[in-house]
């Protein structure tokens, strides 16, 4: 392993790498959502919607994750709730098939273990 990898990866900064490359694709399915998806059901764009709000937020949570005490608990939680929350909420809308709705619940509470990891 390079020594700038190492580096990169013990301070925890990939976090803040991750983050920008989040934000970046929720803004670029903003768009998506705003200009160019049209569900048949008005339900499905707000799923997306909602999806969309939650992995912006999140996104910012990615980014101060490495000036935590713990940037890899913190980003780590955050990451996997915004796949699961906001992948599982993206996934129902553009397929307009709830069959993954079981998986929001579980990203939703990951979220919150993320907010609640930054008081440790």
């Amino acid at each position: 392993m390079s020594s700038t990898l190492a580096a990169t990866l013990q301070s925890g900064s990939i976090w803040f790498r991750i983050a920008a490359i989040s934000g970046a694709t929720a803004v670029g399915l903003g768009a998506y959502g705003a200009h160019g998806f049209k569900p048949k059901d008005s339900y499905y764009l707000e799923v997306f919607r909602r999806a969309n709000n939650l992995h912006m937020v999140h996104s910012l949570l990615l980014a101060i994750a490495p000036s935590t005490k713990r940037p890899w608990l913190v980003g780590g939680l955050t990451l996997a709730g915004m796949a699961l929350f906001s992948g599982s909420c993206y996934t129902i809308a553009l397929q307009e098939n709830r069959k993954w709705a079981k998986l929001a619940p579980i990203g939703g509470f990951t979220l919150m273990a993320a907010w609640l990891s930054l008081a440790l």
